[in-house]
């Protein structure tokens, strides 16, 4: 039998306890949908404040080139980006942030046919987040390329493949792809690799150097805490940086971009892949949820959200055995999922009791368990009340 001074007991010895501090959570909620949206830093408001009345409202148009602190609007993207690299595992300079996760699909997809001549074929994941495929879909009719949406990806590959476009962690079950073993495998079969770090992105370890991975995306909202709709950002392998080429260029994504020529000419390794003038409000949003990473080792943050979930599974089993386990034991992210043939139900009456998870059809209730925020003792109080409802 656990405890909930078990559960205490692991809150006192966590590592990570003070970056909780680093967040604004509202009383009564166990806010356990970060997978979704990120909670909000408490440094967000009063950075978004300043950039609005002192770097806009007293510094103007100046602060594109010099926001009072040295650096200028104009390379808040690079900047952010080399904070987010080291949690992908990533050089400073292969990782700037960029538009959204759909647009970045969309280019780096482009750049990985270019990357293979002569090859017009894309894999993706059957049961990846279906966003991915809808993008892939519609660059293929563009680019008179074809989508294959395989079951079993790694099978669908051949000699016509360009790039094998994958998940790693999936959206609805948690479970992980081996990074390595599956670009290993698209680079045997001479295809370009290409990830959705969606999920994985502060939430898990991920090395994409060690992996050789040549691109890959994530967005800005969920583990990394930038808020609503924040800016995604986009990873290109050093190695491919002199030949990416991507179909949406912008002026920001040319080598002299406010010289005003009149045709492109790419920037400069990643930043080639930017387009339009960014979103400063986003982006200063965004600068906070990454910097709440600070002193944080991901291969901490990740065991302990493992610890959370084995913790989760564990009450769950020994407390609501009319809840299947709808996600991997190991080898999954920071999140577990549930499943109950009233899941949606269930999940509306568990958020009006002040446990906030999600729903995902057909029949998961997905629980999400970033370790900067959430202890121990809510996993402990989120059963309980999930164990109360159950059983009225």
């Amino acid at each position: 039998m656990i405890s909930r001074d078990d559960a205490l007991a692991h809150d006192a010895a966590d590592g990570l306890a003070f970056a909780r501090a680093r967040f604004s959570l509202p009383a009564g909620t166990i806010y356990l949908d970060g997978n979704s949206l990120g909670a909000l830093p408490r440094r967000t408001a009063a950075r978004i404040a300043a950039t609005v009345t002192r770097e806009w409202g007293e510094r103007l148009i100046g602060s594109w080139h010099d926001a009072g602190d040295g650096h200028g609007w104009v390379d808040t993207p690079a900047r952010i980006g080399a904070k987010i690299a080291r949690l992908v595992g990533a050089a400073a300079d292969e990782v700037i942030v960029a538009d959204s996760v759909s647009v970045n699909v969309f280019k780096l997809a482009a750049a990985a046919l270019a990357l293979r001549p002569g090859r017009r074929t894309i894999v993706t994941a059957a049961d990846d987040f279906p966003t991915d495929a809808y993008v892939l879909d519609g660059l293929a009719r563009l680019a008179g390329a074809e989508l294959r949406v395989a079951a079993d990806p790694l099978a669908a590959l051949d000699g016509s493949v360009a790039l094998l476009w994958l998940t790693q962690t999936h959206y609805r079950t948690g479970a992980v792809r081996d990074l390595a073993a599956t670009t290993a495998a698209a680079h045997a079969a001479g295809a370009v690799m290409g990830w959705d770090l969606s999920h994985s992105t502060g939430a898990i370890e991920v090395d994409l150097t060690a992996a050789n991975a040549d691109l890959a995306t994530g967005c800005g909202y969920k583990f990394l805490n930038g808020g609503p709709g924040a800016p995604a950002f986009a990873y290109a392998a050093r190695q491919h940086h002199a030949a990416l080429v991507q179909p949406l260029s912008g002026w920001f994504g040319h080598a002299a971009p406010f010289a005003f020529k009149e045709r492109f000419r790419p920037a400069d390794g990643v930043a080639r892949l930017l387009s339009g003038t960014p979103g400063i409000l986003g982006l200063a949003a965004l600068a906070s949820g990454v910097a709440t990473f600070d002193g944080v080792d991901m291969a901490a943050a990740a065991a302990k959200s493992h610890a959370l979930g084995d913790l989760l599974i564990a009450l769950v089993e020994e407390r609501c055995p009319q809840v299947g386990i709808a996600c991997p034991r190991t080898g999954r992210g920071a999140q577990v999922s549930l499943s109950h043939p009233d899941a949606e139900a269930l999940t509306q009456t568990l958020i009006a009791r002040g446990i906030v998870g999600d729903f995902r059809p057909p029949d998961v209730l997905r629980l999400g368990l970033p370790a900067l925020y959430t202890r121990f003792v809510d996993v402990w109080d989120a059963v309980e009340v999930l164990a109360a409802v159950l059983a009225a």
